[in-house]
């Protein structure tokens, strides 16, 4: 059974730095498409950044967070710098079975998910 794992979440200061993992587990199975969405308390799920034909991400992101894949290990990481207070958030990692020209950003069209690991940015 295929399954998603995050871990890197945790707290910090803003202005600094955290990188998420997610580990791809149960057998050599590889997602084509793979993005990381985030939940803050109160809103709807939202795409962040992803990656598949090319890599897309949302405008709040750009210069700061940096999606990347290590095949070998089946692991995909977000390294997310110069953090804000507004990106306190539960970030889930999710994988797509197609392989788009450009990743989706909507949740719909992933088919596996993770199951999150919290973001604490404080001021």
């Amino acid at each position: 059974q295929v399954q998603l794992v995050e871990s890197g979440g945790g707290l910090v200061q803003a202005g600094g730095s955290l990188r998420l993992s997610c580990a791809v587990s149960g057998g050599t199975f590889r997602f084509d498409g793979m993005a990381w969405f985030r939940q803050a308390p109160g809103k709807e799920r939202e795409f962040v950044i992803g990656v598949s034909g090319t890599t897309a991400y949302v405008d709040s992101v750009k210069g700061r967070f940096t999606i990347s894949r290590d095949n070998a290990k089946n692991t995909m990481y977000l390294q997310m710098n110069s953090l804000k207070p507004g990106d306190t958030a539960v970030y889930y990692c999710a994988g797509d079975v197609h392989l788009l020209r450009v990743p989706s950003r909507l949740a719909t069209q992933y088919e596996y998910w993770g199951q999150g690991t919290q973001v604490t940015v404080s001021s």
